[in-house]
Order: structure tokens, then C-alpha cells, then sequence
């Protein structure tokens, strides 16, 4: 893999002409707001304790093991559907196993947490268990004009390229570097957090090839010859074990987009992953928009699981993410 496929994965095709404004997102943690939603409600009844929790500025695994000390498990006994934003006001369920009944999720005390809600259910959460997220954010330094409603409006009603984000490939794509040296030396012996994160920034980065060489040939929506197609829209492949199910032009594209990954895709056949496909189309639901206070913009959506908001946001304006450059500035 040389430097152009990394840049590739940090800043894939635009599906939409890239857009001529730009804007600060972040400039403090109550400008970013997510939810997620589980798909389900909790029974009532179980050896696990549900707890819906608001967290600010806080990472979703440091809550885990706050919640593992708190209540005196195992972190192996906490479990949580996705990892959160940081520099965020984010709100999320967890579970802490506890056959006994006797948890109490009132008396949680921690440092920019609040547990909003508590239940029981039989079975731990698990990553990828719930149904999806709810953003709620503004977008700073931006003007509300026609050329940005026409932007949004086109976003309405035709989506976005469903890429993997840059989260997926870690900070100027140093898990994906590491992903791909592991898997180029036969897979040496790591934690099982970190190959997750591996398998995960390896199949991302398969995944977005093809699809960035469908948005330049502008058939990210419309459906090929051979295609695999999901609610009458084209999927690529999350490479595992198994033959690509793409026939006839399909395939060809797709042959063409992952020229010179054969070691990493026969890498991933080999690590008990199964071939499965991921929509190429990412439509947010529940979207509207509106003016902020100055120059600003109110954006409201739901995503699916496994999707990301910043890959809405590239098409909508640049981004300058204020928070990242703090935790450089203070990091260094």
C-alpha cells in the first residue's frame, strides 16, 4: 500500500461537486449531540442491568470501565452497542451483568455522567445490537444560502456514498498502516480489541476502493449488470470468505478497484470472516435543517448502524473539526 491508497481512505471521491464553502463543527462538546437508539426495549426482566447513560467529553470505554469499578465486575461484564464521540454530549446504553439483582443505578457517581434510565434484560450488549443514531449538531462559520439549500436538499433526497469514516482507519490512518502489517506478516499474535480494529480498518478500506471508483464512474446509485442490489440500490463487498456474489460489469469494476490487494484479501479469507455486502447508498432519515443563531446551521438526521455522520457533513461543506486540533495542541 503506498501514501496515494492511504490519502484515498482519508479523503475518498465526492459524490456531489465538491462543496465551495466551509465551516467549524465542535467548537464546544454541546454542538455535537447523539443518541443512540437500541431497535428494542429492555424486557424488564434479566441478569443484566440496562443503563442509559448521558456522557460528556468522556469515552465510551473509559465509561465501561468506570461502570465494571463502580459496580465490582469484570469489564468483560459491561457491554455497550458502539463506541461514541468524545468531544460530544452523547447518550448511549450499557449493560453490567448481574445475576444477583441487587445493582442500584442510582447510586452511579461519575465525574460528567448521568444515568438518564435504568432496566433489565437477559442478554449483554453487544457491538453492532443497536439500530442506530441520532445526530443533532451545528455547524459553525457558515451561511445559510441558496447554493447550501440546494446542497441539502439534493442530500434529501439522494443520500451520500455510505464510505467508511476516517474513524475507521484511526488519526491520519495509522490503524489502517498497522492492519495491514499485521496481516502482511501472517498475523502475529495481538489483542482481541485490537484485531477488531484491524479486521474492521482492513474490510473498510477494501470497501471504500469500490466505491470510490463507482462514484467517479457515477454509478454508486444506479445499479449494473451483475450487481448485488439491497432495496433496489448496489452493495460492494465487506471481504471475508466466499466468492464475490457481482457478475458480468459489476464484477469488473470491482476486479479493477481492488487491483493489488490480493495478499490483504486472502489475508481476510483466512481469519474466519464470511463475504458480506454493505449498501453503496447512505439516505439519513428524520433530516432537517435550519438557521442558527449568526452564521450557523442547525443539522438534524438519523443514521443506521455502521454508518457515519461525517460523511454526510464532507458533502455538505468543509469541515474544520475544532476539537481535534485541541487534543493535538494538548496531547503534544
Amino acid at each position: 500500500m503506498n501514501e496515494s491508497h492511504i490519502q484515498a481512505c482519508l479523503e475518498p471521491p465526492h459524490a456531489h461537486p465538491k462543496p465551495p464553502v466551509s465551516a467549524s463543527i465542535r467548537t464546544r462538546p454541546e454542538d455535537f449531540r447523539v443518541e443512540e437508539f437500541l431497535g428494542f426495549e429492555p424486557t424488564g426482566t434479566g441478569e443484566h442491568l440496562y443503563l442509559e447513560v448521558r456522557k460528556r467529553e468522556a469515552n465510551t470505554r473509559w465509561v465501561a470501565e468506570q461502570l465494571a469499578h463502580h459496580y465490582h465486575v469484570a469489564q468483560s461484564d459491561v457491554g455497550y452497542a458502539g463506541l461514541k464521540d468524545r468531544h460530544a454530549v452523547t447518550t448511549q446504553w450499557f449493560s453490567v451483568r448481574d445475576p444477583t439483582g441487587g445493582a442500584d443505578a442510582g447510586s452511579v457517581a461519575i465525574t460528567d455522567i448521568e444515568v438518564l434510565r435504568s432496566s433489565r434484560h437477559p442478554r449483554k450488549l453487544r457491538p453492532g445490537s443497536h439500530a442506530g443514531n441520532r445526530f443533532d449538531l451545528i455547524l459553525r462559520d457558515i451561511t445559510l444560502d441558496d447554493a447550501l439549500e440546494a446542497r441539502l436538499a439534493l442530500i434529501e433526497t439522494q443520500g451520500v456514498p455510505n464510505y467508511f469514516g476516517p474513524q475507521r482507519f484511526g488519526h491520519d490512518a495509522e490503524t489502517l498502516r498497522r492492519a495491514l502489517a499485521w496481516l502482511s506478516r501472517r498475523r502475529s499474535r495481538v489483542r482481541s480489541f485490537e484485531r477488531g480494529l484491524y479486521l474492521s480498518a482492513a474490510r473498510g478500506w477494501l470497501f471504500n476502493r469500490v466505491l470510490g471508483l463507482r462514484v467517479l464512474q457515477r454509478s454508486w446509485r444506479r445499479p449494473l449488470d451483475g450487481d448485488v442490489v439491497e432495496n433496489c440500490l448496489p452493495t460492494a463487498p465487506l471481504w471475508g470468505r466466499g466468492r464475490s456474489a457481482t457478475q458480468g460489469e459489476a464484477a469488473q469494476v470491482e476486479s479493477a478497484a481492488l487491483v493489488g490487494t490480493e495478499a490483504w484479501r486472502d489475508a481476510l479469507e483466512h481469519v474466519g470472516l464470511t463475504q458480506k455486502r454493505r449498501p453503496m447508498v447512505l439516505v439519513p432519515s428524520e433530516y432537517s435543517y435550519e438557521r442558527a443563531n449568526g452564521d450557523g446551521l442547525w443539522l438534524r438526521f438519523a443514521l443506521p448502524v455502521g454508518a457515519y455522520a461525517t460523511v454526510v457533513l464532507r458533502e455538505i461543506a468543509g469541515v474544520r473539526n475544532r476539537a481535534r486540533r485541541k487534543e493535538r495542541v494538548e496531547g503534544s
